[in-house]
């Protein structure tokens, strides 16, 4: 366990080594990202379930998230602050508060990845399909880094790039094992071709 953290949620789920681009505007989070830049800390993104991404009230999120290291920041042309997030290690929460500013808080505990395996013959398609992603100005603008020979890195970038719905992406974080990461996101493919 560690010290109370921030959540932000979002109706977007940030993978482990993929990035998320995002806009600040309310106060709370302002001051968190404040915080965050002080300490040289994170804070967790965890995916909203139910309720608005801006604002507090009837909020529901899931108990696993990402923790998300700021890694560059500008002042918009709108006057508001952008930043860039990369994701960093898989987290649980629990004990959820609200702080007097509206901030939400939640004790953490890491979750411990599976034994990353080499990719096989059997990945062939999927890591052809992330290189075409990768084409993309959009998805090549994001600086992802290189898959190499890594399921777990194939898996989350894939997660991260294709569009699943959430509770597709949320099971997808929620998965331990890298193989079988790249199994489900596999099966969807072939079920979206159907």
């Amino acid at each position: 366990m560690t010290d109370k953290i921030a959540l932000f949620p979002l109706k977007s789920i940030l993978f482990p080594g993929c990035v998320l681009d995002l806009q600040i505007f309310e106060a709370r989070y302002l001051d968190m990202i404040s915080r965050c830049f002080k300490r040289e800390e994170g804070f967790v993104v965890v995916p909203l379930e139910s309720g608005p991404e801006a604002g507090s009230g009837n909020l529901r999120f899931n108990a696993l998230g990402c923790e998300a290291r700021i890694i560059d920041w500008q002042q918009r042309d709108n006057g508001l602050l952008g930043i860039r997030v990369q994701g960093s290690r898989r987290v649980r929460i629990s004990d959820v508060s609200v702080a007097d500013d509206g901030l939400i808080e939640a004790q953490t505990s890491w979750v411990d990845e599976a034994a990353d395996q080499p990719l096989g013959a059997a990945q062939a398609d999927l890591l052809a399909l992330r290189d075409s992603l990768m084409q993309h100005p959009m998805a090549a603008s994001l600086g992802l880094p290189p898959v190499e020979d890594s399921q777990q890195r194939l898996g989350y970038q894939l997660a991260f790039l294709l569009p699943f719905s959430l509770e597709q992406k949320t099971e997808l974080l929620a998965t331990d094992a890298p193989e079988r990461r790249l199994e489900l996101i596999g099966d969807w493919l072939q079920a979206m071709q159907s």
